[in-house]
């Protein structure tokens, strides 16, 4: 993935904090008097990190439709983790292993969402299709607020190949889907266990369901008949935590 554009205070922070060997430079509005952004400007320069004071005109046509509020870094991803990483982190993290496989997610915010999500929930890896998916875009990275550096995503060429080298590596499959008896908070989490959502208007693909150990639901009672897929993958996610915790 080439240099892209970080933008607003908020992710520009969350560069810097986590990732700042990979930031260029900072560009600052001229004139721009907001306390945390002198304050990202002074830590650029302390990190060594050259920065630039520009009209909010050349901001505005960098941040596109975003919100730059003063401030955006030119940002050199590290390079994306691969099919072949994926035994070591299994490997790594053992009976704690939580992998999340996200099918089709096509929308950069619902990943980016997921990507946060899986970070906070300290997730192994996060796994897309290489194909009818989206991948590491900016807007990912910035719905991420920081996810997308401190999560593994690693775009596979074949989904059903790497499922059953999970199952294989003796990960336990669970599925969501709405279409079942079974809920999620009848499903034993714990262990190392991979999690697949579906895509946000097919949900999974029929091969994939297929692999799946279990296939459960999220419980809801109200008027609703699914939830957007970076919610349902907060819900899910934070239930594996919450089995896992009880376990000790």
């Amino acid at each position: 993935m080439s240099e892209s554009w970080i933008v607003g205070i908020n992710p520009v922070e969350g560069a810097l904090g986590n990732d700042a060997g990979q930031v260029r430079e900072l560009l600052v509005e001229q004139g721009q008097r907001n306390a945390r952004v002198q304050a990202l400007a002074e830590r650029a320069k302390a990190l060594k990190i050259p920065v630039h004071h520009r009209p909010r005109e050349q901001l505005d046509k960098l941040s596109g439709e975003a919100r730059h509020q003063g401030v955006v870094a030119l940002y050199e991803p590290p390079p994306m983790a691969h099919e072949g990483d994926l035994p070591a982190l299994l490997e790594r993290d053992g009976a704690d292993t939580l992998v999340l496989v996200l099918d089709g997610v096509t929308d950069p915010h619902n990943l980016g969402a997921c990507l946060r999500s899986a970070a906070a929930a300290r997730v192994t890896a996060v796994i897309v299709p290489k194909d009818r998916a989206v991948g590491l875009t900016p807007v990912v990275r910035r719905a991420s607020a920081g996810g997308a550096d401190r999560v593994p995503l690693i775009a596979v060429t074949n989904l059903a190949r790497t499922l059953r080298e999970l199952k294989d590596a003796g990960v336990w499959i669970t599925g969501l889907a709405g279409d079942t008896d079974d809920s999620i908070y009848g499903i034993d989490l714990k262990g190392p266990v991979a999690l697949v959502l579906g895509s946000e208007g097919e949900g999974m693909r029929r091969l994939t369901r297929e692999l799946c150990d279990f296939v459960a639901k999220i419980p809801m009672p109200g008027a609703m008949e699914s939830l957007n897929v970076s919610v349902a993958t907060g819900v899910v996610l934070f239930e594996a935590l919450r089995q896992r915790s009880a376990k000790r």
